[in-house]
């Protein structure tokens, strides 16, 4: 596969047509109408019921469905492989993708376990050395104002970063009526609210400050312990809440909490970040707006400004609306498409890598050894 593919039209395949199958299919049907993007086409959705998968294909704006991704990897009409399906199928979807010369944007986690993770990252750094591109789908580096917060810390307008606090919760399993699913369950999970939410959280802390978590001490907790399943009550077998406290390769102070039974809270992605010269806060029910702090103003105009994120000179937003018409959270998506095949046109590795995406894993593996052993758990080995 050469390095560019300006002359070329890129197949695509989806695997999965559920949640997140509908957010990167309504990406993937979007882009090309408000960026400049290689020609591609949304050739197949795979999913495994195939009366839902051809409707979901047809809504989509895919051309066709099929049930087996293993021989849609086959074909060499399909050059880009978007996996979309739960957590225990990404290891093995993955790398045979990528053996089979396809580039493959995967949604996050990267896997379920930290051994699923170092295989998919050794085969992705095997696939990249033929000009075959990987990606891990941490959509909320494309939400403009925490781009937008990126280049301010690394302009220095914060000064020195000391101290970043990062909440995600969400209330959707507060109910203990609710019933049993696939989430909720760990070998198919492979964890709860730690892989589902916390992994955007510390995510955000590493790529907003530029540093790595080194250690870690975390604590998980599950609230309802069991749950209606299709049989019959059924045990839940991960975390429905976690707290962390993270030790950077700087000298900066991070914490981390994540809830999936926080009533009141959809879908908070919360960031606080405090530096010598200024301050910044985020919060994704808000996520057109960021606020600033200019500590180096006179100490009687200082205060949190808020930044509607929304002007042509924001990241991503030239390619919108006019100036006071907002985007929502569909658009992060579309961002990451816009992002990936850029990459792939290019020939250059896009960012987050499976690397990176390791380098979470081995974070939330840290964070359930320390809840186990009750103790401080080193991430760099």
């Amino acid at each position: 596969m050469t390095s560019s593919t300006s002359n070329k039209t890129l197949g695509v395949a989806a695997i999965g047509y559920a949640f997140m199958g509908k957010a990167h299919s309504n990406a993937w049907r979007n882009v090309a109408s408000f960026f400049d993007v290689p020609a591609f086409e949304q050739k197949v959705l795979v999913g495994r019921d195939p009366v839902q998968v051809a409707e979901a294909a047809a809504k989509y704006g895919w051309s066709e469905s099929a049930t087996d991704w293993r021989t849609v990897l086959q074909r060499g009409d399909i050059h880009i492989v978007d996996i979309c399906a739960p957590g225990w199928m990404h290891a093995e979807i993955a790398i045979a993708a990528l053996e089979a010369g396809k580039h493959v944007l995967v949604e996050k986690p990267l896997a379920n376990t930290l051994a699923e993770a170092e295989a998919m990252t050794a085969a992705a750094q095997a696939a990249r050395a033929k000009g075959v591109q990987s990606m891990v789908g941490f959509n909320y580096r494309r939400v403009p104002a925490l781009t937008l917060a990126r280049e301010l810390i690394a302009e220095g307008r914060l000064g020195t970063i000391r101290h970043v606090r990062a909440s995600y919760l969400q209330d959707w399993l507060s109910n203990a009526e609710s019933p049993m699913t696939w989430r909720l369950r760990k070998e198919t999970a492979g964890s709860g609210a730690l892989g589902d939410i916390a992994s955007h959280a510390i995510d955000q802390i590493q790529h907003l400050t530029g540093q790595r978590v080194m250690e870690v001490t975390g604590s998980l907790r599950t609230f309802v312990a069991e749950r209606q399943g299709p049989d019959g009550p059924e045990e839940v077998t991960v975390d429905d809440a976690v707290w962390a406290t993270l030790g950077m390769s700087g000298e900066i102070s991070a914490s981390v909490e994540a809830s999936r039974v926080a009533t009141g809270r959809k879908n908070s992605l919360k960031l606080e970040i405090y530096g010598s010269k200024g301050a910044l806060l985020f919060d994704l029910e808000n996520l057109n707006e960021l606020g600033f702090l200019d500590a180096t103003a006179p100490m009687r105009e200082q205060g949190f400004r808020r930044i509607l994120v929304n002007e042509p000179e924001h990241p991503y937003m030239g390619a919108w609306w006019p100036q006071g018409h907002v985007i929502g959270w569909e658009h992060t998506f579309t961002h990451q498409i816009r992002d990936f095949l850029a990459a792939i046109d290019a020939g250059t590795p896009p960012s987050p890598s499976f690397e990176e995406g390791l380098a979470i894993q081995r974070v939330l593996d840290a964070v359930e050894e320390s809840a186990s052993n009750k103790s401080t758990i080193q991430t760099v080995r």
